[in-house]
């Protein structure tokens, strides 16, 4: 089962490297990681997403938060929480393709954010769901590259988390 876990860490050197040295260490696999400044330059922001069983994730939690740079593990499992996830893809734009391509991206509410004679560079933001179906009416379009930032996730107003 996925579980998306939101951190609380201390903003300096070496905290990513440990707690993915963790979870490498104990065979554990990270299957996307996003990390950035809080409101408070010196905490950090992580979300972390990985699979397994209660048992396999309250392990890593314990572990987790045996780490001294770590303030706080939240598992969102169960939890009301927003969660995002944002998207680039380079698409072919052969000039018959080109209203195709656009209306897609209307209908995703997505933007491009650059254009080129053979190609649209197109940027999506929502959940998971959303973004794999966009990918795929793309995808005969002519997907060129394609990058994807991995969940973030927040507590809704009033979550005690």
């Amino acid at each position: 089962m996925v579980h998306i876990l939101s951190l609380k860490v201390e903003n300096r050197a070496g905290t990513l490297s440990r707690i993915a040295g963790l979870f490498s260490a104990r065979g554990f696999n990270i299957d996307s990681l996003t990390v950035a400044p809080t409101e408070d330059p010196s905490v950090s922001s992580m979300t972390i997403v990985t699979h397994g069983d209660d048992v396999v994730i309250e392990q890593i939690t314990k572990q987790l938060n045996k780490l001294i740079d770590v303030i706080k593990v939240v598992d969102t499992m169960g939890r009301d929480y927003v969660q995002r996830e944002t998207a680039l893809i380079k698409i072919h734009t052969r000039v018959e393709d080109r209203a195709e391509a656009l209306r897609v991206v209307d209908i995703f509410r997505a933007r491009v954010v650059d254009s080129s004679r053979n190609s649209y560079t197109v940027e999506v933001t929502g959940d998971s769901d959303k973004i794999d179906a966009m990918i795929n009416l793309l995808r005969p379009l002519g997907v060129k590259e394609l990058v994807r930032t991995g969940k973030v996730a927040l507590a809704r107003e009033g979550t005690r988390c």
